[in-house]
């Protein structure tokens, strides 16, 4: 019984261990929807943006917040020393 009490106690904690951290989305486009304070910023073109908007009313944005990825610089393949 003691054992099947700390295994139920251990395993959210050991499943909170192996979880990765949680990427945040980074997508340039925002729907702003008709109603008031409704968006959802994960949208990488206008086309999908406006798509998502179809028969909902609303407006698609850049999103304030994107950051594009930067590429880190190539390496340089110049060997000679």
């Amino acid at each position: 019984m003691r054992s099947l009490l700390a295994t139920m106690a251990t395993a959210p904690l050991l499943i909170m261990l192996q979880t990765g951290h949680a990427a945040a989305q980074n997508y340039p486009w925002c729907a702003e929807y008709a109603l008031q304070g409704s968006s959802n910023c994960g949208f990488a073109t206008p086309q999908q943006c406006f798509a998502a908007l179809s028969g909902n009313g609303g407006y698609c944005i850049l999103n304030p917040m994107y950051r594009p990825e930067i590429a880190p610089p190539p390496l340089s393949r110049n060997l000679r020393h």
